[in-house]
């Protein structure tokens, strides 16, 4: 007996050991962890439980009968964050570069099934050079396992990418179809085709960074949710959204206890809204100011600034965060930030998240580059995600709702459950110098008539009565009782139940 268990001692040290000493520290010289070392800070102590350590591959080709190192670099598994269950594969870049082969997919492939038997999320580390060259086919094949589990899972529990070294070729298309990507600063990047293949091909001249690096996909692309500092930042991070999330789509989010009270008035909102309809203030403000201990976990900072998504708690509980920022394109909605937060609002609809909407918007961004780059199916993404979602959603209007994006931004007609207005709000077809010179186009020369109808159309217009008038807005609340009447509102809704008509799948307009 002694001698076997020290036989299995032997073999888990090997496994344990991936591709050696040697490149265990040049993968620590590039400033990143090995895939174990990620484990060990994502994971609760003592919680990973590793399966298939041993799996070898079933390449004969090309001399690698000869190069045999077991877990085949992929650490696959299962463990806790805070307690949470969860099934996380780290790739190893220190075994054939953390190539993908058959048996590697296979791996992965196999917690992914375990993690929608038992409903609990999937992790995936990624650090990867790409299919496994030497088995041809058999690892193409391995990724296409592996992308038909990701949509498969999708909308049943919650995955995450952390992109943490290479990620390229047709590998890219596993982490684009989780929930969210994270990625490292100057140490991760993501591409279709690489640099020495586009400049091949179109002459530019771009390095890999500027192509696919963390800044990159965080700012330009969207492509990523959050650009991190390393390696240990990223995990650490990750385990603080992870607190967020439900473990699958039955279950409700984990409730934190506050000591923060759901009732709180806060006065400094009565002033957040400037006395110039043009000038603007920053929303962050106000979701802090709502939010349980001011918390908030922001997703694309960098990307499409115009609008505000995330995760916060109001009175313990997760709901989702949407919300038009003033200080960037005077919260315009564009094609960027439609995408944005139209794939946010499906998320949290997937995944039974109440969702919280702030809105300040003066319309859709108008422009040349905006009708030819789509802004119409692109916004329409947006429309259709609020109105087939079946979640609590409420909705505070803070200054001005003009045109379709009023109807968009999670309007009373779109289902909204509770629709509040600040007395500052402004709800109209568009503002009132643009509203005055086409209803009024034969006095635009008069400078006098034109000033007196604009300021009848706003004592007209520039508030919330007509439209609480007509039920569209549910009530016109003081703005320092906002936590209040959103914490109250979640909590009747908390019982919510409404489903849409029965289809195989929605069509929308991608």
């Amino acid at each position: 007996m002694l001698k076997q268990l020290e036989e299995l001692e032997r073999r888990r040290a090997a496994a344990k050991l991936g591709g050696g000493e040697k490149r265990i520290a040049a993968q620590h010289a590039k400033g990143r962890l090995t895939a174990r070392e990620r484990l060990d800070i994502l994971l609760d102590p003592g919680s990973f439980e590793e399966l298939d350590m041993y799996v070898e591959h079933n390449c004969t080709d090309f001399g690698m009968a000869d190069q045999v190192i077991p877990g085949d670099g992929v650490v696959t598994g299962s463990g806790t964050i805070n307690g949470r269950l969860v099934f996380v594969f780290s790739q190893d870049f220190t075994v054939f570069g953390g190539s993908l082969s058959e048996r590697h997919a296979q791996k992965i492939c196999k917690i992914m099934d375990m993690a929608m038997k038992v409903g609990a999320p999937v992790i995936g580390l990624n650090d990867s050079g790409g299919a496994r060259i030497q088995e041809g086919v058999a690892s193409l094949g391995g990724y296409a396992e592996v992308f038909q589990r990701n949509v498969l899972a999708s909308g049943v529990v919650p995955q995450i990418s952390l992109i943490m070294g290479p990620c390229a070729g047709g590998a890219v298309y596993s982490p684009a179809m989780t929930d969210f990507i994270f990625m490292v600063k100057d140490s991760s990047y993501m591409f279709v085709t690489g640099p020495d293949v586009v400049k091949t091909v179109t002459n530019e001249v771009v390095t890999q960074e500027e192509l696919g690096g963390a800044i990159t996909h965080s700012t330009k692309s969207g492509v990523a949710d959050l650009a991190l500092e390393d390696d240990i930042d990223a995990l650490l991070r990750t385990r603080q959204f992870f607190d967020f999330l439900p473990l699958n789509n039955r279950e409700d989010a984990p409730f934190r206890p506050t000591s923060d009270d759901p009732l709180r008035i806060d006065d400094s909102l009565d002033t957040l809204i400037p006395a110039s309809a043009t000038k603007p203030y920053d929303m962050h403000e106000l979701i802090q100011k709502v939010a349980d201990d001011g918390e908030f976990f922001e997703l694309q900072p960098g990307h499409a600034g115009n609008i505000i998504i995330g995760f916060a708690r109001i009175e313990g509980h997760t709901v989702g965060i949407v919300a038009n920022q003033p200080m960037v394109l005077a919260g315009c909605l564009d094609i960027a930030a439609s995408k944005k937060a139209g794939r946010f609002v499906r998320f949290c609809d997937a995944f039974n998240i109440p969702i919280v909407t702030f809105v300040d918007v003066p319309g859709f961004l108008p422009g040349v580059a905006q009708e030819y780059g789509g802004i119409i199916k692109h916004g329409a993404k947006l429309l259709f995600a609020y109105a087939e979602a079946t979640v609590p959603k409420i909705t505070v209007i803070t200054r001005k709702a003009y045109g379709g994006a009023y109807d968009v931004m999670a309007s009373k007609h779109l289902r909204g459950d509770l629709n509040y207005a600040w007395p500052t709000a402004e709800i109209a077809v568009m503002g009132a110098k643009g509203a005055v010179e086409i209803i009024f186009r034969q006095d635009i020369g008069d400078k006098d008539k034109i000033a007196a109808r604009t300021a009848e159309y706003e004592a007209r217009f520039a508030n919330p009565f007509v439209a609480a008038s007509k039920g569209f807005i549910d009530e016109v609340i003081m703005p320092h009782s906002t936590r209040r009447r959103i914490a109250l509102g979640l909590r009747k809704l908390r019982t919510k139940t409404l489903e849409n008509p029965w289809k195989k799948h929605d069509n929308i307009p991608l």
